[in-house]
């Protein structure tokens, strides 16, 4: 018997919903949706289980909602009325999930007009009362509001399992900076969307929360709102004040509610097997019923769950995205892993490593950049739970940081350990598995080691799942976020690992057991995820694109990264210099027209000089309250002859080039290499695009002066010249084939000028003006743009716009039919595709929200252009290096054909000027051919190719 009674509340209805998101659609053995079921048991068992590993509950009950009707709705009849219904196959699992849990032998309460929240502040405070401490199992923000310590002693916490962290008073002040019983009042002036409560209109949290700071409460704050100064927030506190009020109410939890169990009567014991035996085996959790018999991968039942089938016959033959149930696997068991200091040790690993084929790989580094960072350790894994670290580079575990003379750790020494890994990590005969392996491919390159072959669970990821998170069951592809959503496991952090803030540490001061612990947990994660993930290509179609586009690409970009490229430091000087004056002469000039100073760069400010001080119409507010002055307001403006617009428009653009190109490119130069190392992401545009970061040059302005400027900072080293190939207009010839419209095909073989041959269709005649119209349409249309959008850019009005989108559909009808199909299909089955296979979610496409429905139509219409698009310039990148070497232009040697850049449809290479003419055929071919053979394209693939010893020069 504990000293202390504790009581756990746990927030079911919270689990239900995380559960059905976690997961893909299964079914039980009898065809009956169980996937948040199946979530929810294995939540409910963890939650279990690491409480008793930790100082466990005495009691513990889970709390339910019964109804969506409460005190409220009487109160305020749009409570929650904007929230959806529950989604068509959750229904049927909600009584399900109430056997889960009396399956677990648990108190389950749920009251009918009373909701979770209230039964939950009830019970906590009642406990609290009798002295007895409560964790709350949840991180809903409301009940933070219960946080805290009663006169009797009891104190109130809140345990969210999603970040395995506890919510004390001072984790609620972090978040609301506000005490815990403040927080009402907080939320009463923010107002809840989600909820439906009004709050007052303008005020967000940081708002809220001042308010709250400065007055002491919500009426005081309101009290003094007479007595503000004039401001729009004066005015918003006097006219909202009773919604405020009214909110209040809505927020408050009731906590006087009859308890339908007694407290006393919650008290834990040990879960009896036999009815959650049953229950197991009735819906097929072959996998937890062994774990309940004790078993973790001997023989008896499999799970069976089966992808849901879909309600529609017509989506009988429909891919099945996310539908693989989970690996069965024992839970992941930090204190398994092995921390590797010894030559024997890392020897016998090696051994295991060689005899699995398998091997998931990770690094542990001084600093994200992998062309400078630190090689700290490296992690391997074989297994669930066979996972070692290797600890390279850690210093004292005292604080005592890089000091030469501090006293280090034992670990074995690091060209030893590499030494040792070398012939591992390079044999053809083991498999390397990696979370964004690119990394780890760059920092191990850095000291000799060319790791291959390889696999990347982040790419199988995104081959699989692009696009899904917008509706909440995709969500990024990071690794914590992976292993959240498939393995139900909450990964150790890096914050929680090594601090935050001015307390820090460096990776290398870390413990080694803790090292140990998060680094091996990485491999481990990334070992279990690749199982997981990799089947799922094969069943969801998802095989094409990963082997034949992405997983090819992984080595050549990483490669790209490593070569990097050249930068004239002094002409970036001296362009950032001239940025600086010209801004501060616009910004001059820009306070001369507004007769006042104010900071031009502030949206709130400008939008009060724009529309309330100088009256120009059109000015439009947020929710946040401020005017909109975003690029199309300020073109508007231009374009009605308001000389302020103009000038701010020319400001913005040179204090953006001058802070993300002048300034950033100055500072990303590695001290070592004298050049810029940008990194791609095979993940960051939903679509396949590649994208860069640190410094991002994907968006340098092309066709503007100063643009071309920028790009003739970029160099070649002394000796060699740039080269640049670019598609020529390769989107517009992927939708004559796609769309099989036969003028534009017809064109484009001819080598016509495309737009020329638009404007012939549609106007009869070709000038300069039709050309520019035809060009603007063509482009406009492959974006699904409406009317209105197609009025802004050619400046006409809407009907005349809806005329010549009518005039082109009837020039080019399979254009029209791409769209209809696309359109229709991508509603059916959720996805787009391109022709390579690459499939684009859009969850939103058949929303009731009208601007989520269109911009997803938009972007559904676009997606198998641009995604086939990014999908040919892939696979012309990872052939170009082998077509490289065959001509004997040695494209991974200093005075080779060297593959530098991938900018949207653009490579860019360094070269010896010599090798010029020898080089431009071969890359021509390969970026020409690209398509097939696995697709045979009805219309060429234009390739225009330009040198100079700048990138500017080259075009």
């Amino acid at each position: 018997m504990a000293d202390k009674q504790h009581l756990y509340l746990v927030d079911g209805s919270a689990y239900i919903f995380r559960a059905y998101h976690r997961l893909p659609p299964l079914t039980n053995p009898e065809g009956t949706p169980v996937g948040a079921v199946y979530g929810y048991t294995t939540m409910l068992w963890k939650l279990a289980e690491d409480l008793d590993k930790a100082e466990g509950p005495t009691h513990l009950a889970v709390v339910l909602d019964k109804s969506s009707q409460s005190f409220r709705n009487e109160i305020y009849d749009q409570y929650k009325a904007n929230r959806p219904d529950p989604p068509e196959d959750l229904v049927p699992q909600f009584p399900l999930i109430r056997d889960a849990t009396r399956a677990f032998s648990l108190p389950m309460i749920e009251e009918p007009g009373v909701e979770a929240d209230d039964m939950i502040a009830s019970y906590a405070r009642a406990a609290a009362a009798k002295g007895w401490d409560v964790t709350i199992v949840s991180s809903d923000k409301d009940l933070m509001q219960l946080v805290g310590t009663s006169e009797q002693g009891g104190t109130i916490d809140m345990l969210d399992t999603m970040k395995s962290a506890r919510i004390g008073p001072a984790e609620v002040e972090e978040k609301f900076g506000v005490a815990p019983e403040l927080v009402g009042d907080v939320l009463a002036l923010m107002g809840d969307s989600v909820d439906n409560i009004p709050g007052i209109f303008g005020v967000g949290p940081k708002t809220a929360t001042k308010l709250i700071q400065d007055h002491g409460s919500l009426t005081a704050a309101l009290d003094a709102a007479p007595e503000m100064k004039k401001s729009k927030l004066k005015e918003r506190l006097l006219e909202h004040r009773a919604d405020a009020e009214l909110s209040r109410i809505l927020v408050t939890l009731k906590e006087d509610c009859e308890l339908p169990i007694a407290i006393d009567d919650m008290k834990l014991g040990k879960i009896p097997p036999e009815p959650l035996a049953a229950f197991l085996t009735q819906h097929g959790f072959g996998s937890l019923l062994r774990r309940l018999e004790g078993g973790n991968g001997g023989p008896g039942p499999k799970t069976q769950l089966h992808p849901a089938k879909p309600q529609n016959p017509d989506e009988a033959h429909a891919p099945q995205g996310n539908s693989q149930p989970l690996p069965e696997m024992p839970a992941i068991d930090r204190s398994a892993y092995a921390c590797l200091q010894s030559v024997e040790q890392l020897d016998q690993w090696i051994e295991k490593a060689f005899a699995a084929r398998l091997v998931a790989v990770d690094t542990e580094t001084s600093a994200l950049d992998a062309m400078q960072a630190d090689l700290v350790g490296v992690s391997l894994a074989i297994g669930p739970n066979q996972a070692c670290y290797i600890p390279l580079g850690h210093f004292n575990e005292g604080g005592g940081g890089d000091d030469m003379f501090a006293e280090k750790p034992q670990q074995i020494a690091r060209e030893t350990a590499l030494a040792m890994l070398k012939p591992l990590l390079e044999s053809d005969a083991v498999l390397k598995v990696g979370q964004n392996i690119k990394y780890d491919l760059n920092v191990l390159a850095r000291h000799g080691i060319a790791v291959a072959p390889i696999e990347d669970t982040m790419i199988v990821s995104f081959a699989l799942d692009a696009g899904r998170s917008q509706d909440g069951i995709g969500g990024g592809h990071g690794m914590d976020e992976l292993a959240q959503r498939h393995l139900g496991h909450t990964c150790l952090t890096f914050k929680e690992i090594c601090g935050t803030g001015k307390k820090a540490i460096p990776f290398g001061e870390v413990p080694i057991d803790r090292a140990t612990e998060y680094a091996a947990e990485d491999a481990d994660v990334t070992w279990r995820l690749y199982t997981h993930l990799k089947p799922r290509l094969a069943v969801e179609g998802g095989t094409r694109v990963y082997e034949r586009v992405d997983r090819p690409l992984i080595p050549v970009v990483a490669g790209m990264e490593r070569h990097g490229i050249k930068v004239d430091r002094q002409q970036l000087a001296a362009l950032s210099e001239r940025f600086a004056r010209e801004t501060a002469r616009l910004e001059g000039e820009i306070h001369e027209i507004a007769g006042q100073e104010f900071t031009v760069g502030s949206p709130k400010q400008l939008g009060d000089i724009l529309f309330d001080k100088m009256g120009y119409k059109g000015g439009k507010k947020g929710k946040s309250g401020q005017y909109s002055t975003d690029q199309s307001v300020l073109e508007k403006l231009d374009a009605t002859g308001a000389p302020i617009a103009t000038k701010v428009l020319e400001w913005r653009q040179l204090a953006k080039l001058k802070s993300t190109y002048t300034d950033a490119l100055q500072q990303a130069i590695n001290p070592k290499t004298n050049r810029v190392h940008t990194s791609y992401s095979l993940v960051g545009a939903q679509t396949g695009r590649l994208s860069s970061t640190d410094p991002n040059l994907q968006n340098i302005p092309i066709r503007t002066e100063i643009g071309r400027e920028i790009r003739q900072a970029f160099v070649a080293e002394e000796g060699n010249v740039l080269l640049a190939a670019d598609y020529s207009q390769i989107e517009l010839r992927l939708a004559a084939h796609m769309a099989d419209v036969a003028p534009l095909r017809e064109a484009f073989a001819a080598g016509e000028d495309i737009h020329a041959r638009t404007a012939q269709e549609m106007f009869g005649s070709v000038d300069r003006d039709t050309r520019a119209r035809a060009k603007t349409i063509n482009f406009a249309i492959l974006y699904g743009i409406s009317r209105w959008g197609l009025a802004g850019r050619l400046g006409i009005e809407a009907d005349e716009a809806q005329d010549l989108i009518d005039i082109y559909f009837a020039r080019f009808p399979g254009i029209q039919r791409y769209i209809v199909n696309t359109m229709e299909t991508v509603r059916e089955c959720g996805y787009s595709q391109t022709l390579f296979g690459r499939k684009t979610w859009f969850p939103r496409i058949n929303s009731k929200n009208q601007a989520e429905r269109q911009g997803s139509e938009r972007a559904a219409v676009n997606a198998p252009i641009q995604g086939t698009s990014a999908d040919i310039i892939k696979r012309a990148m990872a052939r170009m290096g082998p077509a490289l070497a065959e001509a004997g232009l040695k494209p991974d040697a200093p005075d080779g054909v060297r593959m530098l850049l991938q900018v949207h449809d653009e490579l860019v290479f360094e070269m010896p000027e010599g090798l010029v003419e020898q080089a431009r055929p071969v890359i021509q071919s390969v970026m020409a051919d690209a398509a097939g053979p696995a697709i045979e394209l009805t219309v060429p693939l234009g390739v225009e190719i330009g040198t100079g010893r700048n990138w500017d020069d080259a075009h």
